[in-house]
């Protein structure tokens, strides 16, 4: 059962999770930690509250608390995947062109930043998206903000056939397609998945082979 103080330190800090002198911000945190364990183990569609509450060391009713319900858990933690990446391509931004598309490849195909199950766990979230209208709005956010990054990058490029905009397109595209396929079909190795992606930015950017 939780306790009174738990009651107040959760209507007080509903937005502290990456606070860390904070009871609820470390308690969320946990909450995060195991909900992602949990998910790479056995999936979304099969992982429960009680699951999660087990795994971070609680009851289900005291996690309740924290998170209004599995879904509320899903939202935050993709929410904060979400941030890693942008804030990941924003590091990317003072780098020439042709740096950043070295960047990329690494970032998304190499392991460098963004993991095997964290790549898992982003799929999940975008299956269910397809019926959540906030994991929705979080995803086309995501979307956006790479999308742009993307046309930003096109602009500074010498520049292949197309406008930015629509190198920008096929290069989300190319980045989404290929990490899918790399994730689902062994026979696609993540190094020849980073070459086809590293190759076909180069060539929509307009630098030559």
């Amino acid at each position: 059962m939780a306790s009174v103080n738990d009651k107040k330190d959760n209507r007080k800090d509903d937005n502290d999770t990456q606070m860390p002198g904070t009871l609820g911000g470390r308690r969320r945190r946990l909450i995060l930690a195991a909900f992602h364990e949990c998910i790479i183990e056995q999936g979304y569609a099969k992982t429960t509250l009680r699951d999660v509450a087990k795994r971070a060391g609680m009851t289900a009713s005291h996690l309740l608390y924290y998170f209004p319900g599995k879904d509320a858990i899903l939202e935050r933690f993709f929410e904060n995947v979400s941030q890693t990446i942008i804030e990941r391509l924003e590091s990317f931004t003072s780098k020439p062109p042709h740096r950043q598309i070295e960047l990329l490849a690494e970032l998304f195909f190499a392991g460098k930043g963004i993991t095997r199950s964290e790549i898992g766990f982003m799929l999940e979230c975008f299956g269910v998206a397809v019926h959540d209208r906030k994991l929705r709005d979080h995803k086309k956010r995501l979307d956006h903000y790479c999308k742009n990054y993307l046309v930003n990058l096109f602009m500074q490029a010498p520049g292949g056939h197309g406008t930015p905009e629509d190198a920008a397109e096929i290069g989300y595209s190319l980045l989404i397609g290929l990490r899918t396929a790399a994730y689902f079909d062994r026979r696609l190795k993540l190094k020849r998945a980073q070459r086809l992606f590293y190759d076909e930015l180069r060539n929509l950017a307009g630098f030559s082979a």
